[in-house]
């Protein structure tokens, strides 16, 4: 996708930041960084984009406090994102793999906070792209990148127009589509999770939509041992990726010879 179409967005956060920084298609049209503060985080940044020489504007707190919601830690890069990534995107990531597809769906997830806590998990878990409806998602914004620390950078996070039929497509290309449901009869810990697979995780309270669920392979639900029925979005997407991650590692590993 040309970066040439984008819209400019304040990215703030010094990992988020930083992340921009390190990619070298990444537009930065200014960094905005607090006037006077002395931090080796933070000095990192700075020498980072001098080095790029890009244009650095030092201000004082409440103008970066003006520029965005949310803890700036002291620099705001004001750059050119990218619009979002679609289908196409899609199968060119599935395309070019080298190894069998790990994905994860994210169904009915609104909150940009929960959107960056998973895209964070899931490069950790080496997830190699998140999809998500274009209805009714979260968009990946300021916000959700700064949660995110750097991963949104780094993991495509897809929006597609039709779920449903994306499900399908993912089906035909021999990815096994597992989905999260508190009534499923199936723990998470007995499914098979080393091969061509996507992890389905649905919003708080609501869960998967019915007709999401229809185009799963399987259901599988998270065991629980306390007094909650249930876990915030993005703390069960990183039991269940890094469940995946356990199983896709065992099998890497070299058989022992007797």
């Amino acid at each position: 996708m040309s970066q040439e179409s984008g819209s400019v967005e304040n990215v703030f956060g010094i990992h988020a930041v930083m992340s921009l920084l390190d990619r070298a298609e990444s537009e930065i049209k200014c960094l905005w960084v607090l006037q006077g503060r002395e931090d080796q985080r933070l000095a990192r940044v700075i020498a980072l984009a001098e080095k790029r020489r890009l244009k650095i504007k030092h201000v004082e707190r409440s103008v970066l406090d003006r520029m965005v919601q949310g803890n700036h830690q002291g620099v705001i890069a004001e750059s050119v994102i990218a619009v979002d990534l679609d289908e196409g995107d899609l199968e060119n990531v599935l395309v070019n793999l080298q190894t069998p597809p790990f994905l994860l769906i994210l169904d009915g997830v609104t909150d940009p906070h929960n959107l960056g806590a998973c895209l964070r998990t899931a490069d950790a878990a080496g997830v190699h792209a998140v999809i998500a409806p274009k209805d009714k998602s979260a968009p990946l914004n300021a916000v959700a990148r700064k949660v995110a620390c750097g991963a949104a950078e780094h993991v495509p996070y897809i929006r597609v127009t039709n779920l449903a039929r994306t499900l399908r497509w993912l089906k035909q290309y021999g990815v096994w589509l597992t989905g999260t449901a508190g009534e499923a009869g199936k723990s998470l810990y007995e499914s098979e999770l080393t091969g061509a697979v996507a992890l389905l995780m649905g919003a708080e309270g609501k869960g998967l939509r019915r007709l999401t669920a229809e185009h799963c392979d399987e259901l599988v639900n998270i065991p629980m041992a306390g007094s909650v029925s249930s876990l915030n979005v993005s703390v069960a997407t990183g039991v269940c990726l890094f469940e995946a991650l356990r199983q896709r590692r065992l099998k890497a590993l070299p058989v022992a010879e007797f």
